[in-house]
């Protein structure tokens, strides 16, 4: 059984999401940032960038236990461990690996300085901080809105990949970072395509705080 190491994030939400797809057993350890859990010695040695998610799996290759920090990474790792969600053919993996990174680089770290710059007092700061991150979160949108022009899935055809999950969980805080999709239809399509699998909405309801 595999040890997730989460809280109620989008990047926690993006291994909860792809254990249950992928149907692997795990349970699911509460790191609560909010509480500086993260700085534990404990959880620094599985994690040493004091970030969630982390998982541990038991059966690591080799049969050896393994443990991977990083969703990207744990993305990649449970992708390949299964051989689910993860193309064979060389093209169709490379536009996994695309929008996995292009999730990482940018679709996370910018609607996240929207995220913290909301929570800062009024003022100059704020509203700088604000309209930068909000306008390249927007921007972001704009590129998955057109790539999924006649398309179900981000990077796949026929079902999703890894790179879905990983969009997905920051996607599901659009609200929060105030993108409605009012002008996004294709995103708004395949949002509702993906919350609509059962084991997404499992992925979302398990608790992680």
């Amino acid at each position: 059984m595999i040890d997730l190491y989460a809280y109620n994030t989008p990047n926690g939400r993006k291994i909860s999401v792809a254990l249950e797809e992928l149907g692997l057993p795990y349970k699911v350890s509460v790191i609560d940032i909010t509480k500086s859990q993260q700085f534990q010695p404990d959880f620094l040695r599985i994690s040493p960038n004091n970030r969630i998610p982390a998982i541990v799996d038991p059966d690591g290759p080799g049969g050896a236990p393994i443990s991977v920090f990083e969703s990207g990474a744990i993305l990649l790792y449970l992708g390949e461990k299964t051989g689910r969600f993860m193309p064979r053919e060389p093209r169709e993996r490379v536009a996994v690996y695309e929008w996995l990174m292009w999730q990482m680089g940018g679709f996370g770290p910018m609607p996240g300085q929207v995220h913290h710059f909301l929570m800062q007092p009024e003022g100059p700061a704020r509203d700088y901080g604000f309209n930068r991150y909000h306008t390249e979160t927007k921007r972001l949108y704009g590129v998955l809105e057109k790539r999924l022009a006649g398309r179900e899935y981000v990077a796949t055809e026929g079902e999703p990949s890894i790179a879905d999950f990983a969009i997905l969980g920051w996607a599901w805080r659009h609200e929060r970072h105030q993108v409605p999709f009012d002008d996004l239809p294709n995103v708004a399509a395949w949002y509702a395509r993906l919350m609509a699998r059962p084991a997404v909405k499992r992925g979302f309801e398990i608790p992680l705080s």
